[in-house]
């Protein structure tokens, strides 16, 4: 960290909490709970602010004052109504040549793989050896170089995304397919098939602010959530309630709102759904038609017709109202709110706009216990980092996937069906900490830098590696410990290669050497952003007038006047002088150290 960071860092955690809790204090005042509409009278620039932070990824100060100029109504129109803006200037995801038709239903395991391939003679497009050592070497060596493959193209899925929400021209499009994302939660840790990831991605962007229902449907269809949960084991005489349940207590109604018996004959209505590849199918043959009770009706029910009596529930609206609320303006939520809410979103059959457009016109959403309480998700806090700072794309350097896992959030890796916690769970001290290091690799790239997508994180294929090197062959390289303590091959490991029908340690290691040879990379600068270069643009004359740029600029929160005297004191010691043209040849290292600084305060973390 730079000088002056890590003691003021170690306050960071009580002086959030103590920020969370002025927030709360206030949450009593008025426009606390009101739904109607903010007046063109009380529109500002740090209005508009508010809701380009928590519509989209936060906004450059000229996009704020664009907003700003706008009437209320006209702005949210502008965020929500978003379908004719013209966003053709993002490329669509450009896949390595990594799939083959072999891999089509791939196998859920090594074992089965390997099993298919001596029942058939063949497994993954891939023909067993008729003769000589390790048979089934290649078929072993192709399921892991698909595991790797489609894991590192997801990766590069997920910078595709990342930059879509830094440059896109609908913001709300693409921050509510990261809620999407949230709520309907699949992993590619299970899926492991970039490609299902990816349409499931496009799924939720093309349903972001439409009908909830239609997307539900989408998605009780879609192969990732079906592979994901399970619908392949879900046939006639033998349902599997994963998806029953999770569609219920997760997705529309909320635990406590159905039973088990509800659970199992949801899970009838769906049987026989599954994808082909990624088609999405029904064997007739393996659904059951016969009548089911469920949610109190009684019928020869089939998943849309399940669906449809989920929506009916009033429950359900009022659980997925609660839900965006929380997401988009704070966690509390009270009773008659919620039902206001729902009653918006049940009273428009599911379509999300006019609810969306409530919440943002609403007084509640721009009064103070609203405001500058939100705690930025992982990916919140980095994609908006880079707009604030003006970047045009997501750096390679730092790793974007390797900084937001750091936070606690991989994109496509959710940690549970339940999605990520979010809220406090974002700001443990140790969680607290690692924001603080992205903020000094985004301003000073760390010289050790090496991309985690391109190299072997595994330690076991590392130490497979290390071994071929020194001249070891498969057996030997792929023993747990093949040396002697000076470093030398044991001479019992020097002797012919072991019979055998395939070494899962080599899979492993070959495998990954497949996938990168095949995977493009992803490219690899630091941001391309000259801060100084902005201070001279803007016309900033002084130290006091460069800090309070910058405080605009990057943070929601104003800072207390004890700590803008304590950065303007930073950067006039950096710049030993308050004069702006004294030290413009030298300005920019300053200057990166004063936005690490701001960056740094517990109150950045807040939107």
């Amino acid at each position: 960290m730079m000088p002056g960071i890590l003691g003021f860092f170690g306050r960071a955690s009580g002086a959030l909490a103590a920020a969370l809790w002025a927030g709360a204090a206030l949450a009593n005042q008025a426009w606390v709970d009101d739904l109607s509409p903010i007046d063109a009278s009380e529109w500002n620039y740090d209005r508009a602010a508010h809701l380009i932070e928590r519509a989209g990824f936060g906004g450059t100060p000229a996009e704020i004052a664009a907003l700003a100029t706008m009437t209320p109504e006209d702005a949210v129109r502008y965020l929500v109504n978003y379908d004719a803006i013209d966003n053709s200037h993002l490329p669509a995801f450009d896949p390595s040549d990594i799939h083959d038709p072999g891999l089509i239903n791939f196998p859920p395991s090594r074992p089965a793989t390997t099993t298919l391939a001596k029942q058939t003679g063949e497994a993954l497009g891939i023909k067993v050896k008729a003769s000589g050592n390790r048979r089934l070497q290649p078929v072993v060596n192709k399921f892991f170089y698909w595991l790797r493959a489609s894991m590192l193209e997801t990766r590069r899925v997920s910078y595709w995304w990342a930059n879509r929400m830094l440059t896109t021209y609908r913001p709300l499009e693409e921050k509510m397919t990261l809620f999407w994302h949230g709520h309907f939660a699949t992993s590619e840790s299970k899926v492991r098939d970039f490609r299902k990831m990816l349409l499931q991605n496009e799924t939720f962007r093309r349903n972001a602010t439409g009908n909830f229902g239609t997307l539900m449907i989408a998605v009780a269809q879609d192969p990732a959530m079906l592979y994901f949960l399970d619908a392949g084991v879900n046939v006639k005489g033998a349902p599997n309630e994963n998806f029953a349940r999770e569609i219920m207590e997760l997705f529309t109604m909320g635990v406590g709102n159905y039973s088990e018996t509800d659970i199992r004959e949801g899970a009838r209505a769906f049987t026989g759904w599954n994808s082909d590849d990624l088609t999405f199918i029904i064997n007739n043959d393996l659904h059951d038609d016969t009548e089911k009770d469920f949610l109190g009706q009684r019928g020869r029910f089939d998943g849309v017709q399940a669906i449809n009596i989920i929506l009916d529930q009033p429950v359900t609206a009022e659980y997925m109202s609660a839900k965006l609320y929380r997401f988009f303006v704070r966690e509390d939520i009270s009773p008659a709110l919620n039902a206001e809410l729902a009653a918006i979103l049940r009273d428009s059959n599911y379509e999300l706009k006019p609810l969306l457009r409530a919440i943002f016109l609403s007084k509640d959403f721009y009064s103070p216990a609203s405001v500058g309480t939100h705690i930025k998700s992982p990916v919140e806090l980095v994609v908006s980092t880079y707009k604030k700072l003006g970047a045009e794309e997501i750096p390679g350097i730092p790793d974007f996937n390797q900084v937001t896992t750091a936070l606690g959030q991989t994109l496509f890796w959710p940690p549970t069906v339940a999605g990520w916690a979010q809220g406090r769970s974002w700001v443990t001290p140790g969680l607290l900490l690692e924001r603080g290091n992205f903020a000094r690799d985004v301003l000073f790239m760390d010289i050790d830098f090496a991309p985690g997508d391109r190299y072997a994180y595994d330690e076991t294929i590392r130490d497979v590696h290390r071994k071929i090197k020194a001249g070891a062959d498969i057996t030997a390289a792929t023993m747990a410990n093949y040396a002697d303590e000076g470093g030398m091959m044991a001479e019992s490991n020097m002797l012919a290669d072991r019979d055998e029908d395939f070494n899962t340690r080599f899979g492993s290691y070959r495998g990954w050497q497949m996938a990168v040879q095949r995977v493009k990379p992803i490219p690899r600068q630091a941001i391309q952003v000259r801060l100084g270069d902005m201070v001279l643009a803007e016309g900033l004359a002084n130290t006091e007038e460069v800090v309070d740029y910058f405080v605009m600029r990057l943070m929601r929160v104003p800072v207390g006047e004890d700590e803008r005297q304590m950065l303007i004191a930073f950067l006039d010691e950096e710049l030993g002088t308050s004069n702006i043209a004294e030290a413009e040849s030298y300005l920019e290292e300053p200057v990166r150290m004063l936005i690490h600084l701001i960056m740094s305060q517990p109150e950045y973390q807040l939107g």
